[in-house]
């Protein structure tokens, strides 16, 4: 049914993955699919940036990249194939940029209740739904 699977987190928003990441999982199981799980990281501010150390974006890359293994480790059981992606930029143009870059049959993530607050979900979920080629499943947080 699929052969790659894009899951979208927020590693510092556990509402982002508690129920997405199981609907990813399970799906993955029942097609051998690979899931790809990306986690996306702001860019960082032109009128901020001449403050920072000339690495500091590829400093904060390393450490989520590093965090996002951790989570992979802690949360994908063995038996799935796994690819974990560090990108930094609009959230939803990576993920739509990640998903047509990995040919991904499905995109999962996750939304907010109306009137939560939060940042990787709601308005993003909903410009990926409109703009991604691609199917989207939303699992309601």
């Amino acid at each position: 049914m699929f052969n790659d699977i894009l899951l979208a987190v927020d590693l510092g928003e556990p509402g982002s993955w508690k129920r997405a990441l199981p609907a990813a999982l399970e799906l993955c199981k029942a097609s051998s699919a690979v899931l790809h799980v990306i986690s996306v990281l702001p860019a960082i501010d032109p009128r901020v940036s001449p403050y920072l150390p000339a690495d500091a974006s590829r400093k904060m890359i390393e450490e989520a990249a590093g965090d996002l293994r951790d989570f992979v480790k802690q949360h994908v059981p063995a038996g799935i194939k796994v690819q974990d992606i560090v990108a930094q930029g609009a959230i939803y143009k990576e993920i739509l940029a990640a998903a047509e870059k990995i040919g991904a049959d499905l995109v999962v993530m996750a939304s907010h209740k109306p009137g939560a607050r939060d940042y990787l979900l709601g308005a993003n979920a909903a410009h990926v739904v409109r703009h991604c080629p691609r199917s989207v499943m939303v699992v309601r947080g």
